[in-house]
């Protein structure tokens, strides 16, 4: 590896600083880059990555840091590293040239392009050397360099041809708007994909993409089939106790190489948490069954001991390798359990954990045992009580004990490296997991940490104008804001205002809605572009309605716009979050199952949604009481408005048809309304949450 340094060692990204010692002449994005190809005509190589990328250290390793393969790439290419969760703008953009060209996309991502930023080669993973049908990069940069040379033309016109398709609108289909039938539609085809051994959806690999299951909820509250929620809990279940689950630290991995969740990559992402967080509360309030609120808690447990910073926010994610090998952090031989734990707590949990002493954790690439074992719950600890002729309560408070020794002893290994930059969208999908835990589990702890970092994202991820950006590090924060930050931001301002009632974050949630549909919005098509209206300008400005690792910023955007309507009154945002469903109903329906967010925004918009208004004094019983009603119950089209009793309503913060509610006999009073009508007013939460599931208006 070369000991001087390249460019990146100027940027703040974790990720970019990584290859900031390769012998690579490595190039942040920007102008200066993209003129020095022009003028030493040459083409740019592409690389995009993130800081806890198992394939892009693999790539590195082989390629980056080797001397032959650096001196070919910068005699050839003048070579730009990006931060795909830095820049999102850029990776999406050159990720869907790469499925167009080759039919699949992920990370590392390799794109060659011209001077003028237009791709001709796209590839994902390259080997330093060619081997099994795949170019290597030895064999590629060379070519490369010939074809440039000798066949510009052709390479030009492929460029051309490839930007022009981006470039191209979606033929207009005329027709059918979204309805019921796009639901049932997509609810049909997750069944049809359901793995109803392991849970999940398809065969290997498998990701815990936690918006299917906010959508199947809404369809068993919807139409009252328990399919939805039988799919959700058998899924839940099997995650907590497959190995993408960390069983000592707690929280999860990024997705599973196999199909009973067992074998994991082992990153852990922010967003993960925040979904899964989400999603078993939703899981909880539906099915009453309090393991889902525990999955929830540890979940919590963990972003909130490794992934907070002093500051308020929330870091973005841990490495899945450490000292150069992937899940070492998280492995364990058999011998090492014998070693730290007593025998009876070694038997025990090796039971449980199914730790053997070939190993159960295989190379990816070989498929052979390793030696070491990846901790996850092969059996119930009931079934393993039985046959070691214990009671059940005894061998659980052991394996607490071993859990304890094990998670003790794993604090003195090297820890994987932890990316520290802070991000608006995946802090806000965390203040919306914190916010409903408050709510669903009644921990005022969890609110006060979803407060510290909307405050935080508010006060120090903005610009000296106000507006709202993408990525804080180390008391820097700069990009400007795209969808995603707006969007679900915005989301999670919402979850804290109906988690404390301040009305701050309300007045927050308004202030960034009104700035998302102004830079954001298209006006002639509906819908939302990922990029700002002053954005830079990238060779296409993408506008997105499918669900990825992350539900679509579009969907989140148009439940946003749908709640903020009911709350404030304002049919406006209701029209445009309905010309976005409308824009975007011929993808929907030619491909349901990658839209599921936007179809549980739909959920919302058909209704029957209601709007509850809560008159109270703030910490008196019978206010607690109301709202714990409402918390415990799930009920996935309702708003809440909190009024304290006693006080003159902000005209600014109340709608109108809220302002002149009052309470009833002193008493905590709920009113319950439906297209902004309020029906009469009832101090019985009881009879507030019967209001709440009527299926049609009326008192």
């Amino acid at each position: 590896m070369g000991t001087k340094k390249n460019r990146l060692a100027y940027e703040s990204s974790p990720y970019l600083l990584q290859h900031a010692d390769n012998p690579v002449d490595w190039h942040p994005w920007g102008e200066e880059a993209f003129r020095k190809a022009d003028r030493e005509d040459k083409p740019v190589f592409l690389s995009i990555g993130y800081s806890t990328c198992h394939w892009c250290h693999v790539m590195a390793r082989e390629s980056f840091e080797d001397e032959e393969v650096a001196g070919l790439l910068n005699a050839t290419f003048v070579c730009i590293k990006v931060d795909r969760e830095e820049r999102p703008d850029i990776d999406a953009v050159y990720m869907n040239v790469a499925q167009m060209m080759t039919g699949s996309g992920g990370w590392p991502l390799n794109v060659i392009l011209t001077p003028d930023k237009k791709p001709f080669f796209a590839a994902t993973y390259i080997p330093r050397e060619s081997r099994f049908g795949r170019i290597g990069m030895l064999d590629l940069v060379p070519r490369i360099g010939l074809l440039w040379r000798t066949e510009r033309g052709e390479l030009l016109n492929s460029a051309e041809e490839v930007t022009a398709a981006l470039r191209r609108s979606p033929p207009e289909v005329p027709g059918r708007g979204l309805d019921e039938a796009a639901i049932r539609q997509a609810y049909q085809s997750l069944v049809a994909r359901f793995d109803a051994r392991n849970g999940g959806f398809g065969s290997a690999p498998k990701f815990p993409s936690a918006a299917t299951f906010l959508f199947l909820l809404r369809h068993a509250k919807r139409t009252g089939d328990p399919g939805g929620l039988s799919m959700t809990e058998i899924s839940l279940n099997a995650m907590r106790r497959g190995g993408i689950f960390d069983h000592l630290g707690y929280g999860f991995h990024r997705y599973s190489t196999d199909a009973g969740w067992i074998l994991p990559h082992f990153e852990k992402m922010l967003y993960d948490q925040a979904m899964i967080a989400i999603a078993c509360l939703e899981a909880h309030q539906a099915s009453g069954d309090e393991r889902y609120g525990r999955i929830a808690r540890e979940v919590f447990e963990y972003v909130l001991r490794d992934l907070a910073s002093p500051e308020g926010g929330f870091y973005s994610a841990e490495d899945a390798d450490s000292e150069g090998e992937e899940g070492k952090f998280y492995l364990w031989t058999n011998g090492e359990l014998n070693a730290l734990l007593d025998g009876e707590e070694a038997a025990a949990a090796a039971r449980v954990f199914d730790v053997r002493g070939e190993g159960n954790f295989r190379e990816e690439a070989t498929g052979r045992f390793t030696g070491k074992n990846v901790l996850h719950l092969k059996r119930a600890v009931g079934e393993v009580a039985e046959e070691l002729g214990v009671r059940e309560a005894d061998l659980y408070e052991r394996l607490q004990v071993a859990r304890q020794k094990l998670f003790s002893a794993r604090k003195e290994r090297t820890r994987p490296l932890l990316d520290d930059k802070i991000l608006a969208d995946w802090n806000g999908l965390t203040i919306a997991a914190l916010g409903r835990g408050a709510q669903v589990l009644g921990e005022v702890a969890l609110e006060k940490a979803a407060s510290r970092a909307a405050d935080f994202v508010l006060e120090k991820m903005r610009d000296g104008d106000g507006r709202l950006l993408h990525r804080y590090r180390r008391g820097s924060a700069g990009i400007l804001g795209n969808l995603d930050d707006y969007a679900f931001l915005i989301w999670g301002l919402l979850e804290l205002y109906e988690a404390g009632f301040e009305t701050k974050y309300l007045q927050a949630a308004n202030d960034l809605a009104g700035d998302m549909v102004g830079r954001f919005h298209d006006e002639e098509g509906g819908g939302f572009y990922f990029t700002p209206i002053d954005g830079e300008d990238l060779i296409h400005r993408r506008k997105d309605s499918h669900d990825g690792a992350l539900p679509s910023g579009n969907a989140v955007a148009v439940f946003d716009l749908l709640r903020l309507a009911r709350m404030n009154a304002d049919p406006k945002l209701e029209v445009i979050a309905s010309k976005a469903l409308d824009a975007f109903a011929p993808r929907a329906w030619a491909a349901p199952a990658a839209h599921l967010h936007l179809l549980s925004a739909l959920d919302f918009a058909l209704g029957p949604a209601s709007e509850v208004v809560i008159i109270g004094h703030p910490d008196s019983p019978d206010t607690g009481e109301m709202k714990r009603a409402l918390w415990s119950r799930y009920l996935p089209r309702k708003v809440v408005l909190f009024r304290p009793a006693g006080e003159e309503p902000d005209l600014s913060m109340f709608p109108e048809f809220a302002a002149h509610l009052s309470m009833v006999d002193e008493k905590a009073t709920a009113y319950v309304c439906r297209e902004y009508v309020c029906h009469r007013p009832t101090t019985d939460p009881l009879e507030m949450l019967a209001r709440i599931n009527r299926p049609s208006r009326g008192s």
